[in-house]
C-alpha cells in the first residue's frame, strides 16, 4: 500500500506523530509551490486612475461651526422634527441601506472565516461485492461487504501570499463604505423632508396672499359697480374689475394643486402615510442666520459621508486587486482527518478501526487561457472606476458648498432689494386706489399697481422659503453632523 494513503493504527496508538507528519509535508508542499511560482504572471497589468488631492483644488480654511446631527431642531418646528424622525424610521430607502450594511457585515464574516481551519464531521457507508480478480485477493475478493467511515475532517488554507487577508480587508472596506452610504442616505432623506416641509409653507403663504388679493378684488368690484350706478365709471371698468377675480381664483387652484402634490411627496418620504401630511399647514418662519465659512473648510471631507463612502470604495477596490494578484501564486492547503474506518459495519467501533491522515496540497495556475489576467484587469478597471467616482464625489461636494454659500450671500442682497421694491409697490398701489376713488385715474391703473403688489408679496414668500431651503442645503453640504472619525471609532 502506498505510504501516502492513510494507515490504520493498532489499538491504543491512535494519532501518534500527527503534528510531525503534518508539518513535514506542509513544508515540502510550500517549497514545491515556491519553486513553481511564476508560470502565470500578472506583469503589465495595473490601474490608471489617480485620486484628487482636496488641497490642490481650492484654498482651504478652518471652520468651527459644524451642524449637529439633529440640525433640524434649529428651526423650532416640532412637526418638522416629528416628520423627520418618522422618515428616518420608516423610509424604504433607508431600510434598503440597512440591509446593505447587514449584507456587508455578513461578507466580512465570510471573508474572515476563510482565515481559519474548516472542520466537519461525516459518516459514509457503501456496500459492494469485491471481485475475485480485483486488487483484493480472497477471502476479501469474491465476498460482499461494506466500507464504513466515521471521521472528523479539517481543511486549512495557508494564506502565504495574503489572498484571504486582502479579501478580508476589501470586505471591511466595503462594510465601512456601506455604513457611510447609509449615513449619507439618512441625511438626504432628512434634508428632503425639510425642503418639502418648507415648500408647503411657501405654497400656503402664497395661497394666503392670493386669497387676500381675491377678497380685495371682490371688494373693489363692488366699489366699481356702485360707481357705475352713480355714473362715475363705465361698464369697461366694471368688466375689468370682475375679470380680475377669475384670474386670481385660477392662481389659488394652482396653488392648491401644488400643495397637494408636495404633501403627497412628503408622505412618500415618511413611509407612505398620507394621514401624516394631509392637514399639514406650516407657517413660513424666518430662517436662522447661518455662520458661513470664508472658504472650503479644511476638514470638510471628514464631515461628508458620501466622500467617505467613495474613499472606502477605492480602498476596497485596491484590496480586491491585491487578493486577485495573490491568485497568481501557489495556493497551499492542508487537510487532515481522524476517526474510524472498517470493512463491515459491525467492526466499525472495534479496536483497530482508528485511522488518521494528513494531506498537504499545492495548486499553482500554469495555463488558464488568460482567466486570471482578465480577472486582474477587471479588478484594476474597478479601481479606476472607484477613483473616478471618488473624484467626482469630491468635486461635487466642494461645488455644493461653494454654490450654497454663494447663493446665501446673494440672497441677502436680493431680500434687501425686494423689501424696498415691495414698499414702493405698496405705496404706488395705495396712491392709485386713492386717486381712483376720487376720480383722478382709471381702474386700469389700479389693476396695474395691484399686480405689482401681488408679485412683490409672492416674491417675498419665495425668498423667505428659499432662505430656509438654502439653510437646509448648507447643513447638508457641511455633512449634517456626520464625522468619519467618530464613526470609525465606533466600528
Amino acid at each position: 500500500m502506498s505510504k501516502y494513503l492513510p494507515r490504520q493504527l493498532p489499538p491504543g496508538h491512535l494519532f501518534p506523530c500527527a503534528a510531525w507528519v503534518f508539518a513535514r509535508r506542509a513544508l515540502a508542499v510550500c517549497t514545491a509551490g515556491l519553486a513553481l511560482a511564476g508560470c502565470v504572471s500578472p506583469a503589465g497589468i495595473g490601474h490608471q486612475g489617480k485620486a484628487l488631492e482636496p488641497a490642490a483644488i481650492v484654498p482651504q480654511a478652518e471652520y468651527a461651526i459644524w451642524p449637529g446631527d439633529a440640525w433640524w431642531q434649529e428651526y423650532r418646528e416640532p412637526r418638522l422634527a416629528a416628520l423627520i424622525a418618522e422618515a428616518l424610521a420608516a423610509n424604504p430607502g433607508l431600510a434598503a441601506a440597512q440591509a446593505r450594511i447587514a449584507k456587508a457585515g455578513a461578507l466580512v464574516a465570510g471573508a474572515n472565516s476563510r482565515l481559519a481551519p474548516q472542520v466537519s464531521a461525516g459518516f459514509s457507508s457503501s456496500f459492494q461485492r469485491y471481485p475475485i480478480n480485483g486488487i483484493f485477493p480472497p477471502p476479501l475478493g469474491g465476498s460482499d461487504d461494506s466500507e464504513n467511515r466515521l471521521a472528523v475532517d479539517a481543511t486549512w488554507e495557508l494564506d502565504f501570499f495574503g489572498r484571504n487577508r486582502a479579501a478580508l480587508a476589501a470586505a471591511n472596506a466595503g462594510a465601512a463604505a456601506s455604513a457611510a452610504e447609509a449615513q449619507a442616505a439618512r441625511l438626504a432623506v432628512a434634508a428632503a423632508v425639510a425642503r418639502n416641509y418648507f415648500e408647503i409653507a411657501r405654497l400656503l403663504a402664497q395661497r394666503e396672499i392670493a386669497v387676500a388679493t381675491r377678497d380685495q378684488r371682490v371688494r373693489i368690484a363692488k366699489l366699481v359697480a356702485a360707481r357705475v350706478e352713480e355714473g362715475l365709471d363705465s361698464n369697461v371698468e366694471l368688466r375689468q374689475a370682475e375679470g380680475a377675480i377669475p384670474q386670481i381664483e385660477g392662481e389659488i387652484a394652482r396653488l392648491d394643486e401644488a400643495v397637494g402634490l408636495t404633501r403627497a411627496a412628503l408622505a412618500t418620504l415618511v413611509g407612505g402615510r398620507a394621514e401624516a401630511t394631509r392637514d399639514l399647514a406650516p407657517a413660513l418662519a424666518a430662517a436662522p442666520t447661518p455662520q458661513l465659512p470664508g472658504a472650503i473648510p479644511s476638514d470638510l471631507l471628514a464631515h461628508r459621508a458620501d466622500v467617505t463612502a467613495a474613499r472606502w470604495r477605492v480602498e476596497a477596490a485596491s484590496h480586491d486587486i491585491a487578493s486577485t494578484r495573490a491568485e497568481f501564486y501557489p495556493s497551499v492547503n492542508l487537510t487532515a482527518f481522524a476517526g474510524l474506518a472498517s470493512l463491515g459495519l459491525d467492526r466499525l467501533f472495534e479496536a483497530g478501526s482508528g485511522t488518521f491522515g494528513v494531506a498537504p496540497a499545492v495548486r499553482l495556475p500554469i495555463f488558464d487561457a488568460g482567466r486570471l489576467r482578465a480577472k486582474l484587469s477587471a479588478a484594476n478597471a474597478d479601481l479606476d472606476g472607484a477613483i473616478a467616482d471618488y473624484n467626482q464625489t469630491l468635486l461635487s461636494a466642494l461645488q455644493e458648498v461653494v454654490s450654497t454659500i454663494t447663493a446665501i450671500r446673494a440672497l441677502d442682497r436680493q431680500m434687501s432689494e425686494q423689501r424696498a421694491a415691495q414698499a414702493a409697490a405698496e405705496s404706488a398701489y395705495e396712491l392709485a386706489l386713492q386717486r381712483y376713488q376720487v376720480g383722478l385715474t382709471n381702474y386700469l391703473t389700479v389693476l396695474t399697481t395691484e399686480s405689482g403688489v401681488l408679485q412683490q408679496r409672492l416674491a417675498a414668500a419665495d425668498l423667505k422659503a428659499r432662505a430656509l431651503v438654502l439653510d437646509v442645503n448648507l447643513k447638508r453640504a457641511l455633512g449634517g453632523g456626520y464625522r468619519a472619525d467618530a464613526v470609525a471609532s465606533n466600528r
